[in-house]
């Protein structure tokens, strides 16, 4: 979690932790002085007057009374650090998005939409509270098509697969599935890499780490001119990366791990990612989803879907494993999105202070290209600690927007520098429309937060957002953006395809514009988002053509279509 990782000065017998081991490196210090010093002497961009973009907390109003517990009793073990993330998803069809939120030292509440602007608790009647599990991440989708989406939780331990009964309640079927991980998961997402109609998993590895006597234990100078020395959290690089995994759905309710067989490997062989977020998506447009991966102080991973049962890892080939800079930085979360409107996705991965985060612009030719100082997203980044991440239409203008989730991960990190704090502000950048961004002021207080969520839960029309928080409470912030800009939803329902559609690529066209968009709910940090895609289209009340090409190669074409409606469009039989 940290870019520093690199660093040839730092102390390679022993163990130091994050504050010790960089107020060990002169270099470190150096660079984080010039770095403040730069921030106070260069002007940063003018923001716009007044933002159009608002967001109001609501989760009081809602009846939403979710506490994160992380719980720490003074080891400093390392998974006390990750947090936990959540879902919108409609477990019982009624168009409302429900909400699953995960805890780590506590049950996980499931809490049901009642319509109204209101949640309801449904934990116990469910059966999903994962008890007895340290948890992260979740995944959503209907692995079996039977109309109903289904749970999977990743923990620290055996992960989990709920399958829904379509009656209000859940299974535990992971035993007879096959997909209890016994590894340390963080985040998952479900997706169809083969196009057989069935959703495969894919499940993210952290690190290989215990709770026993081998832990080593770590110390830190709580100040620059302190002595003393206090214990602290471990660096991640002092751990094993731990094999990710794919499990290929055999259609019968069961999974098969099929990881070595798909070639699902780090291409050195010897060591493995540290993996914290994931996203699929057809990078390449070729019809086949590829697989991002953001890992932890290693290269980041580009599987790329050769379309016959196997992946080949090529990030760094094709320019998307390092910074501009060569630097494996601290990848946390990540999401796929067209920002410029080119018809081809590009990657956003949130970092580690002393880094930036980094949107990869897709070339459209196989390759991609950091563009994250001019895109304005690297010097604003900086200092932050990002975590949970999405592009986004925030104002329905019709281009996407980023959000980020930030907070630290160090609770004394204030008495090691001037410069970095805690607790952060969480960041919005509003996409200008000519390939770069604006931060806008962004209505919240500083926290340490993990997981963000993005889903329009009042259906109004807008995405609202739901952000978890390290040992405290999630909160969720509706959307009441001043604008009077018009948008167009779509709930996608397959047939040949997987029935949630995910894998869908669809181009929204008006006049010589377009959008391009496919549905993907497994990006962030160790979450799940609305299945629906949301189209912002600004001032046009009407839509010339909605081109849909569904994962089995059918395509399905609409025309003159009204705005500020929900299309529920099932997939037809026909190839065209």
């Amino acid at each position: 979690m940290d870019a520093l990782a690199s660093n040839p000065l730092s102390k390679r017998d022993g163990f130091y932790s994050y504050h010790d081991w960089m107020l060990k490196s002169d270099w470190s210090v150096l660079t984080a002085a010039i770095s403040a010093l730069l921030l106070t002497l260069t002007p940063l961009p003018a923001l716009p007057i007044e933002s159009p973009i608002h967001f109001t907390d609501v989760t009081d109003i809602a009846d939403i009374h979710f506490k994160h517990t992380d719980g720490a009793s003074g080891e400093f073990h390392l998974l006390e650090t990750l947090g936990a993330g959540g879902a919108f998803l409609d477990y019982d069809n009624d168009g409302d998005l429900d909400l699953y939120l995960v805890n780590s030292a506590a049950p996980s509440v499931f809490y049901r939409n009642n319509g109204d602007g209101t949640f309801t608790d449904v934990t116990t009647p469910t059966g999903v509270s994962n008890q007895g599990s340290y948890g992260h991440g979740v995944a959503c989708g209907d692995y079996d098509n039977d109309g109903y989406v289904d749970i999977y939780v990743t923990n620290f331990g055996a992960n989990r697969l709920y399958h829904n009964k379509g009656d209000g309640t859940f299974t535990d079927v992971t035993t007879e599935s096959g997909t209890g991980d016994p590894r340390w998961s963080s985040s998952a997402t479900f997706f169809d890499y083969d196009s057989d109609g069935y959703l495969d998993l894919y499940v993210v590895n952290y690190l290989n780490y215990k709770l026993d006597a081998s832990y080593p234990a770590c110390f830190e100078n709580p100040g620059f001119r302190a002595t003393e020395k206090a214990r602290g959290y471990c660096h991640p690089k002092h751990f094993e990366g731990a094999p990710d995994r794919l499990y290929r759905n055999n259609g019968d309710g069961t999974f098969r791990d099929i990881t070595a067989a798909a070639n699902i490997r780090d291409p050195g062989g010897m060591f493995y990612g540290k993996g914290l977020g994931v996203v699929a998506a057809d990078f390449d447009a070729d019809g086949n989803p590829d697989l991002y991966v953001a890992n932890d102080d290693t290269p980041n991973y580009l599987f790329y879907n050769k379309g016959d049962g196997t992946f080949a890892e090529i990030a760094i080939l094709t320019g998307c494993a390092y910074s501009a800079d060569g630097v494996a930085q601290a990848g946390m979360g990540v999401d796929a999105g067209d920002y410029n409107s080119d018809g081809f996705l590009d990657i956003f991965v949130t970092n580690f202070s002393y880094e930036t985060n980094t949107l990869y612009r897709n070339n459209g030719d196989g390759t991609f290209t950091d563009v994250s100082y001019k895109a304005r997203l690297g010097e604003e980044s900086y200092l932050s600690l990002g975590f949970g991440t999405g592009f986004f239409d925030a104002d329905n203008d019709g281009h996407l927007d980023i959000f980020v989730a930030n907070g630290h991960i160090f609770p004394n990190v204030e008495r090691t520098t001037d410069v970095l704090s805690y607790q952060q502000p969480n960041q919005l950048f509003w996409n200008q429309g000519d390939g770069t961004f604006t931060e806008v002021p962004f209505d919240g207080h500083p926290a340490v937060s993990r997981g963000i969520l993005f889903g329009d839960y009042d259906n109004d029309g807008d995405t609202d957002l739901l952000i978890t928080q390290l040992n405290d409470k999630a909160v969720l912030l509706r959307n009441e953006s001043g604008t009077s800009n018009n948008w167009l939803r779509l709930k996608l329902i397959g047939t040949r395809s997987n029935r949630d559609g995910i894998g869908a690529r669809i181009t929204l066209t008006i006049g010589a514009e377009s959008q391009t968009r496919e549905v993907h709910v497994g990006s962030s940090y160790l979450s799940s988002n609305d299945p629906r895609v949301l189209f912002g289209v600004g001032q046009r009340t009407t839509v010339d053509q909605l081109e849909i090409r569904w994962q089995s190669g059918v395509v399905q074409i609409l025309e003159n279509l009204t705005v500020n409606q929900e299309l529920v469009v099932t997939e037809p039989f026909s190839e065209k």
